[in-house]
């Protein structure tokens, strides 16, 4: 796997770190196309969670890399594909079957802001900073507005995208862009404290909790109450739930199939 993206197993978590310190860890479509590979991996050699961090203490990503930006670089579109690589990536972000924590370690800027929206969770150090700087460019964060919404209060994204300013993480964690922001020093045992909550879990309750929380957040509140009632004799009956109220009466620790 290319050195932009270092993809390394550590314990139950697959780890993906964009590996572009010099460039402020900026996304291209070799980038993204590793990232996407990154996670499939994962999944298929059975990872209980995927940490995405950057390298270095500057930058978790700085967004579209502009420096070659020739007729469109990072924002040109190939009519012949139907989807832009961005969105194939959101959408395998969107459809993991795998806890997504984001290791915050650097400001967070423009398309960055997008992949760290798309994660289930996230924990930073409390000198970062946020933004979406497109208006700054002549442009607006387009592509990652539909994960923003889901994210950020409705008034403060507008300011963010009409600004194009910055935000501390203080303020971000206030608007429930993170978990947890803690000093520098502490990002790391924090993130493994998090961990530690997260791969232990069922890995069927962990898929089908995930899948339900992606439709029901796009449904009315009937539709989103039907769902949950057809899903619910669904998920107990996997192995998964048999085995966690046995263990739960038999008072002893659960053996997870992931089934």
């Amino acid at each position: 796997m290319s050195d932009s993206v270092i993809v390394e197993r550590r314990g139950a978590a697959q780890w993906i770190t964009i590996n572009r310190e010099e460039r402020r860890n900026a996304i291209n479509q070799e980038v993204i196309g590793r990232i996407g590979d990154g996670i499939r991996q994962a999944v298929a050699e059975d990872a209980r969670a995927i940490v995405l961090t950057g390298t270095g203490e500057k930058a978790f990503c700085a967004g579209a890399d502009l420096a070659k930006n020739v007729k469109g670089g990072a924002f040109a579109v190939d009519f012949s594909q139907p989807k832009h690589y961005i969105v194939k990536l959101f959408k395998e972000l969107e459809e993991c079957p795998l806890p997504l924590i984001a290791r915050v370690n650097g400001h967070v800027m423009a398309g960055g802001f997008g992949l760290l929206c798309a994660c289930d969770m996230a924990v930073a150090a409390d000198d970062i900073r946020i933004g979406t700087t497109e208006s700054k460019i002549g442009l607006t964060p387009m592509m990652i507005l539909p994960y923003m919404l889901r994210m950020l209060p409705a008034r403060k994204l507008q300011e963010m995208c009409i600004t194009g300013e910055q935000f501390s993480a203080a303020e971000a964690l206030e608007w429930g862009v993170f978990n947890y922001v803690v000093p520098r020093a502490e990002l790391d045992s924090k993130l493994d404290w998090l961990l530690e909550r997260t791969v232990g879990k069922s890995p069927t309750a962990v898929r089908l909790g995930k899948q339900a929380f992606h439709a029901m957040r796009d449904m009315t509140l009937p539709q989103a109450l039907e769902y949950a009632q057809a899903m619910v004799p669904v998920m107990s009956s996997t192995q998964d739930a048999a085995e966690g109220m046995g263990a739960f009466q038999d008072k002893r620790a659960p053996q997870w199939t992931g089934k």
